[in-house]
């Protein structure tokens, strides 16, 4: 080979390996940690504090991914009954985390909540107190959802009867139709007023008598069980029940 061809060889040479030195992929996550994708399955009044736990447990964990997917307790467990591929089950209460026991064979109780009564900004229906959700138009959750089964038990206990003009399938639901001016009231969790500027909250006799507990659980048949392990790790470390006091729920 002539100098000139060898000088040419080199010369090339070097350049691809500066390319690919210069395209290299970002280093992978460590083997020894989970990796991949966690699945929670949570109830729709976690969302806020959950979207957060979600961002803090990713930085602590590069190597997964949170998809979280939020709805009434009760429409979850259904789902979850029927074999949607979840690894985390955090619901509003024990009854409906109780109704998935063979897929969720240790729970946890991680936060309690209870019940304001959401009016919208102004409070144009002059709403006091439980007694007036039965002359202006009220919105309810479902009784089978864990908010609506906890304001039937409110509303019982102050023995007042109230026919709602909607019964919603999540907690959300109930606070959008308020924060709109489609309901003059709505009995939504102390959490989701938090921070809102949109819809007042008034608390009610009676209200810390009523407490939601709210149990989380990795499931038995969770595709991920090790990333599904170390989320609920999370959520019941320092650091998970930090960012939920932050958000207004009761310590377990």
């Amino acid at each position: 080979m002539s100098r000139p061809l060898r000088l040419l060889t080199v010369v090339v040479a070097a350049a691809l390996l500066a390319g690919c030195a210069g395209t290299s992929p970002a280093p992978a996550a460590s083997a020894d940690g989970p990796s991949g994708t966690v699945e929670v399955y949570a109830a729709a009044s976690l969302q806020r504090s959950f979207d957060e736990i979600a961002r803090a447990f990713e930085e602590q964990n590069p190597g997964i991914t949170v998809t979280p997917v939020y709805d009434g307790s009760s429409t979850l467990a259904t789902q979850i009954g029927e074999g949607a591929p979840a690894d985390v089950f955090a619901s509003a209460d024990e009854k409906n985390m109780a109704k998935v026991a063979a897929q969720a064979p240790d729970p946890r109780i991680f936060a309690g909540n209870t019940l304001v009564i959401a009016v919208p900004t102004g409070n144009p229906g002059s709403v006091q107190g439980l007694a007036d959700l039965a002359r202006v138009t009220t919105v309810l959750c479902a009784p089978e959802v864990p908010c609506g089964a906890a304001s039937q038990t409110l509303l019982s206990n102050a023995g007042v009867a109230v026919t709602p003009a909607s019964a919603e399938q999540n907690v959300t639901a109930v606070l959008t139709k308020v924060a709109a001016g489609e309901a003059d009231a709505g009995l939504v969790y102390a959490t989701d007023v938090v921070g809102r500027d949109d819809v007042e909250a008034i608390v009610p006799a009676g209200a810390d008598a009523v407490v939601n507990r709210y149990p989380i659980a990795a499931l038995s048949e969770a595709p991920n069980p090790d990333a599904a392990a170390a989320f609920v790790a999370f959520v019941l470390s320092d650091e998970g029940q930090r960012i939920l006091g932050d958000a207004g729920f009761r310590a377990p």
